[in-house]
This record gives C-alpha cells, sequence and structure tokens, in this order.
C-alpha cells in the first residue's frame, strides 16, 4: 500500500512541474515576443536557449510516461 501512495504522490508531483513547465513556457514565448518587437538580440537568444530547454524537458517527461 505504500508503494501506491508513493507511487501516486510521484505523479501528483510530475503534473505539478509540468504544469510550471507550461506557465514558464507561456512567459518565455511573451519575452521573445516583446524581444523581438523591441529588436534585442540579446532578449531574443536568451528566450530561445530556454525554450529550447523547457522543450527538452517536456518531451523528458514524456519519454517516461
Amino acid at each position: 500500500m505504500k508503494q501506491i501512495v508513493k507511487i501516486i504522490r510521484k505523479v501528483d508531483i510530475e503534473k505539478q512541474y509540468e504544469q510550471v513547465l507550461r506557465l514558464e513556457l507561456d512567459y518565455e514565448l511573451a519575452s521573445l515576443y516583446d524581444a523581438m518587437n523591441q529588436q534585442d538580440e540579446i532578449q531574443k537568444a536568451k528566450s530561445k536557449k530556454r525554450l529550447a530547454e523547457i522543450q527538452r524537458e517536456l518531451e523528458g517527461m514524456r519519454a517516461y510516461a
């Protein structure tokens, strides 16, 4: 029974982390949009890098699902 509870908690934590990543994804997309409008090359590069990291994390989570 303890193992089942542990697995359920792990799944809940992973779902919460995925939600956080999706919120961060939205934020970075908005940041990228602003940087593009302001022609801020440095911020564009930072946003693109973080978006790629978020994508890898989300894909990694799906690989274990």
